[in-house]
């Protein structure tokens, strides 16, 4: 089978923040023409800042400016030389008083982006494993890369969970040297912590373990001398465990440090790690200003500075209590997150807020999951507590406001972050002049309707979905018990604007992952099969391909249409809950539905390309090797021609049940070959449908050698007598190479297409290289998709890819 083309995860991105840069909130400059810290201005307006990193205040205070004018002043703006020669004089000093903050050796780095690739690379060997908590930071991920390459096992763990972390641990326990579990001691977006004592037991459990914190968010604020909020909870750190700090954002200089207590790993990772010998060395500046910030976190001061900052927290923290506001996670760090749901509620709040005189920071996928947009509020000492009040009075304002206008309610927002739901909130209303009709079954749905909107397309014209029904709803497998919901809604003279369907069914998470992720997982599934799968709301099936909803995009009030079908679909998932809405498969970009499904917090994702011959004007094989290119007829001559005498071809509208046995065989073969797209495999009685549907024949093909061997069949659709649809195949792997019988198989089926007549051919996903060589035409397919949780994006997205 031909490769699938998997996402590429930096065009994803991009097209999230280009939204969230149309919206003006972010990308934004910054126009001060001098810092206080309190203030912000932007496009003219002067804003309280909410959104520094900078959470003691160090950036302002006069010794570490008075100290990086000296620096400069005695040493120049920059030191250009490898620290591997010779460091500048300030070096030394700064090394000193930080190892003393520490209690224990440590490396200065540019920054911790360029220390994590120093460290990661030096500190994990080829015979570790790596488990990465899958919101640790990018730069974390971003080194872990350079590993992988090496060959090193790298694993992903939902956020925080431990037992799947354990689960993990067990499974590279027996085939690896040391096990390194990645997380950030203060997560970024949330503001939520490691579970650092749970971490130090399981790591007396397995020896293997060791800790890789990523603590720059913990810096200043917490801990012995401000050294963070790991060594607020470990004390002394311990030899298995390395810790990143930041001399940056709360310290109020520049760089970052790793704090390493096994003396010869320390040296290891100086004497090899790439950018520490590579790149240029911090300005005397900053270093100058790190030492006098190293003064301050060694003296009683900066337990002044987290008392005074505590007092701010815990003052918003009170206000927020006696607010209904979403807040994610309430703990003691200065980090807090206000949950908004979709990106569209988001842009509103913030540019709300802005308008109000408060800047804040929005949390957009990647960053977050895409429907756990929200506002980041950062507290630091530079902010008064009469502003912080002001800012809470405002949100209590805005916020209902923010979701009046974006068709949502607190509730929706609280389940979307797992919050226990009030029973005050009152649900939105239909939009005016729309009427909907959600139906069960294609019974209840009108033929002629849905056959002019949503026929000749795949399979699902009236009668494959009656097809579709018979087959997968009465299974007790629950990968092959779908819910169906068909979607109709209209104009006030009732006309339709949209027309749809939708199935609840349990999807493996890897379904378009790459081939050697699947493989991984599939091991796994001998032991569970139902290991990484989850139910799935999508417009279509798994069994159909195509776009599947009609859409009157002319209509005035197609938003409003798109999001009742939402609204819907949120209700389906209250009553059967899923992980993953998905609206497939689009071949045409539509820039204006492209906008809207991102606000909505919907992602574009790549999926399999898909291949088909329209206006196939059949007269007979002469005619139609003719209209194929030159590369192509050659391709027909000669790998095709040469072996029709060695194959038997049969087109059966009924078969045996010992052939229809034989027929399954030959679809596992293909499904358990074939991971590019990886789904669970179908029920026996599909096939056993087929044989009893007067819409469906199998095209076989038998060993003329050996007549009674059954090598290869083709199950093929008729839909309404225009659209042929070859859906599944499946093979005897030893007569592929033979008698080249899968290219026999895909032109057989043109020929039984052009002899009964039909245009069309929907030849499906996957494996559109050989079709492609038939004179199919290769398209690219695209769907939308919103996923409660960032861990299945980003196999969707191949960050897993290995």
């Amino acid at each position: 089978m031909a490769k699938i083309k998997h996402n590429n995860f930096i065009n994803t991105v991009n097209e999230v923040i280009n939204n969230a840069r149309r919206q003006n909130i972010v990308h934004l400059y910054a126009e001060d023409k001098k810092f206080s810290g309190r203030n912000i201005q932007i496009n003219g307006k002067t804003l309280f800042h909410f959104g520094t990193t900078g959470y003691l205040g160090l950036e302002q205070d006069p010794r570490l400016k008075q100290a990086a004018i000296k620096a400069i002043e005695n040493y120049g703006t920059q030191f250009p030389l490898s620290k591997t020669y010779i460091s500048h004089p300030l070096y030394a000093e700064l090394e000193a008083k930080v190892s003393k903050m520490y209690n224990a050796p440590i490396i200065i780095t540019k920054n911790s982006t360029l220390g994590h690739m120093a460290v990661i690379p030096s500190a994990v060997e080829d015979e570790d494993g790596v488990i990465l908590d899958h919101q640790v930071h990018w730069s974390v991920q971003n080194a872990v890369q350079m590993v992988k390459t090496k060959g090193v096992k790298v694993e992903m763990i939902r956020h925080n969970n431990m037992e799947m972390l354990e689960t993990k641990i067990k499974e590279l326990n027996t085939t690896c040297n040391k096990i390194w579990y990645m997380a950030d001691g203060v997560y970024s977006m949330f503001g939520d912590f490691a579970p650092v004592d749970h971490l130090m037991t399981l790591c007396k459990k397995y020896p293997k373990l060791h800790l890789y914190f990523d603590d720059v968010h913990g810096m200043s604020w917490i801990g012995k001398n401000g050294t963070g909020y790991v060594t607020s909870k470990l004390g002394d750190l311990p030899e298995n465990c390395l810790l990143f700090g930041t001399l940056s954002k709360s310290f109020g200089a520049g760089g970052a440090v790793l704090a390493c207590t096994n003396l010869e790993l320390r040296d290891k990772i100086k004497n090899f790690g790439g950018p520490l010998t590579f790149s240029a060395q911090l300005d005397p500046a900053s270093v100058a200003a790190a030492i006098a910030s190293a003064d301050i976190h060694l003296s009683e001061e900066i337990y002044e500075m987290q008392k005074d900052l505590r007092i701010r927290i815990q003052h918003f923290n009170s206000l927020l209590e006696k607010s209904n506001l979403p807040l994610v996670d309430k703990n003691e760090s200065p980090v807090f997150y206000i949950g908004t749901g979709v990106p569209e509620t988001g842009y509103n709040f913030v540019k709300r807020l802005f308008d109000e005189g408060f800047f804040v920071n929005l949390g957009l996928f990647p960053a977050v999951p895409v429907k756990n947009t929200g506002v980041r509020i950062t507290i630091s000492r530079h902010n008064q507590l009469d502003e912080i009040t002001a800012l809470v009075e405002a949100m209590i304002h805005h916020f209902p406001k923010a979701l009046e206008d974006t068709q949502t309610n607190l509730n929706k927002v609280r389940k979307l972050f797992r919050l226990p739901v009030l029973e005050t909130v009152k649900e939105e209303s239909t939009p005016q002049n729309l009427k909907i009709q959600h139906l069960k079954s294609i019974i209840e749905v009108e033929k002629s309707l849905w056959n002019n909107h949503m026929g000749n397309n795949s399979i699902f014209d009236w009668d494959g979905m009656a097809f579709l029904e018979k087959v997968f709803t009465k299974n007790k497998a629950p990968e092959n018990k779908w819910e169906f919901h068909y979607i109709i809604i209209r104009d006030k003279e009732g006309n339709p604007i949209l027309i749809t369907f939708l199935t609840n069914a349990l999807w493996k998470e890897d379904m378009l992952a790459p081939v050697s992720v699947s493989k991984e997982i599939e091991a796994r599934r001998i032991e569970e099969p139902y290991y990484m799968s989850n139910n799935v709301l999508s417009t279509g099936s798994l069994l159909s391909e195509g776009n599947h909803w009609f859409l009157d995009d002319k209509h005035p009030q197609w938003e409003e249409a798109i999001q009742l079908l939402l609204h819907t679909m949120e209700t389906i998932d209250t009553q059967s809950p899923v992980e993953m809405f998905v609206l497939r498969d689009f071949l045409k970009e539509n820039p204006k539905l492209n906008n809207f499904l991102h606000k909505k917090g919907f992602i574009k994702i790549k999926m399999p390309e898909t291949a088909q011959i329209h206006n196939l004007n059949w007269v007979d094989e002469t005619t139609f090797i003719e209209t194929l290119s030159p590369r192509s007829r050659k391709h027909f001559r000669k790998d095709i021609v040469p072996f029709m005498n060695q194959v038997e071809v049969q087109w059966k509208k009924t078969v045996s049940k010992q052939e229809l046995d034989q027929i399954y065989k030959l679809y596992l073969n293909v499904k358990q070959n074939n991971l590019g797209l990886n789904t669970f495999a179908y029920p026996m009685n599909l096939f056993s449908t087929m044989n009893e549907n007067n819409g469906w024949e199998f095209q076989c093909i038998y060993d003329k050698a050996n007549f009674n061997k059954l090598i290869g069949v083709m199950c093929c659709y008729n839909n309404n007598n225009t659209t042929y649809v070859p859906v599944l195949v499946g093979m005897d792997y030893h007569y592929v190479a033979k008698v080249n019988s899968y290219r026999q198989l895909l032109y057989q089926t043109i020929n039984r297409a052009g002899e009964q007549g039909f245009k069309n051919i929907d030849f499906g996903l996957t494996a559109t290289f050989e079709k492609r060589k038939l004179g199919a035409k290769v398209y690219d397919t695209f769907a939308y998709v919103q996923a409660k949780d960032n861990f299945i994006l980003e196999l969707l997205t191949t960050l897993q890819t290995k």
